[in-house]
């Protein structure tokens, strides 16, 4: 099998409403689509989100990266030797553009395997549970949401925060009063100070936490090491993360509990691969988390959370905030569960 032809397609997609967190308000997001045309008449597919924020992309890197660097390098090529071609591009392309190209080639060599891409990479679970979250809001309307979402069959529900610690307990406090049984997790999006974090931790114990995301400055990772160490809600490293590196030196100086692997953010399914390990060998449980991404981008996610055994948690929420996602029919979500279509690849004909 070769690769024949590279095309892509551009998408701006409008958020039905903007959300706020600790350090930015998104309305909107830029998603590219990598078509990887072969000899045999297979496609694959990937999805790439920047954000100059996270993965330090503009969405003209990624579409200059595409026709300058991408369809060069992967001309005539044999997807099933991704390992090379993808170690090949790593040093000239940053993240999600690297992810894209990643997740097309994974597509391609499942798909001529006959089989979804999660059976393919070791086929560990069929399905799994996700959160869904819910940004920086009055406390009212944060009620009104977890009522909504709990309605929908939901039984996890990612609070985000960071700005002020004590509006953030009595959004937590309001939500365990009226859903006792609803599992908890908080976002604190690096926005607290190491005082403001254990003032968190000491009121929001008794509320059955179960995940404290981030909540201090990846430029303070001590801070991050001390509440690890002291907390007794599991702290979870996100923003601190983004290189097999950075899972080493997390995981080695004890510095998080937990770490969220973004397939967008750490280069796509081969890195996470290998960060899961490190994690694994630490002990630290695994979150996949996702961003703004449409069903493509969010399938590449759930068939890597569904092929290892030490990943329990998922995070994998990102497409339910557009307007419109074309790629909607790759996986079902019905009562908080996510399960892929069955069909070959990541599931896209």
């Amino acid at each position: 099998m070769k690769i024949i032809h590279v095309e892509y397609e551009r998408y701006e997609l409008e958020l039905t409403e903007p959300y706020t967190i600790a350090y930015q308000t998104i309305g909107a997001a830029t998603n590219f689509v990598l078509q990887l045309h072969t000899d045999t008449g297979l496609v694959g597919y990937g999805c790439a989100a920047p954000d100059l924020v996270v993965t330090g992309e503009l969405a003209a890197d990624v579409e200059m990266a595409i026709t300058d660097l991408i369809a060069p390098a992967l001309a005539a090529q044999n997807p099933f030797h991704y390992a090379r071609l993808l170690e090949e591009l790593r040093p000239s392309l940053k993240s999600s553009a690297l992810a894209m190209v990643d997740a097309a080639l994974y597509d391609l060599v499942a798909k001529a395997a006959g089989v979804p891409l999660y059976e393919f990479l070791g086929g560990f679970r069929p399905e799994i549970a996700t959160s869904i979250t819910i940004g920086i809001l009055p406390v009212a309307e944060t009620l009104r949401r977890a009522r909504m979402y709990v309605a929908d069959g939901f039984d996890i529900l990612k609070i985000k925060g960071g700005l002020d610690y004590r509006e953030d307990i009595d959004r937590l406090k309001l939500i365990r009063q009226y859903f006792p049984k609803v599992t908890l997790r908080f976002d604190g999006n690096q926005g607290y100070s190491l005082d403001q974090a254990l003032r968190f931790i000491s009121l929001a114990q008794p509320l059955g936490i179960e995940i404290l995301e981030q909540p201090t400055s990846i430029d303070e990772e001590a801070v991050m090491g001390t509440l690890t160490r002291d907390s007794p809600i599991a702290v979870m490293a996100d923003e601190s993360l983004k290189t097999l590196t950075d899972a080493f030196r997390l995981t080695q100086h004890e510095l998080t509990d937990m770490i969220n692997i973004k397939i967008q953010k750490v280069g796509g399914i081969w890195a996470a691969t290998h960060i899961n390990s490190v994690a694994k060998s630490a002990a630290n449980e695994v979150m996949v988390g996702c961003l703004d991404e449409c069903g493509l981008g969010i399938a590449g996610g759930l068939h890597f959370a569904l092929s290892r055994p030490n990943i329990l948690y998922a995070d994998l929420d990102g497409h339910l905030d557009f307007v419109d996602d074309p790629f909607r029919d790759l996986f079902t979500l019905k009562r908080g569960i996510l399960r892929p279509n069955g069909l070959p690849g990541l599931g896209r004909k």
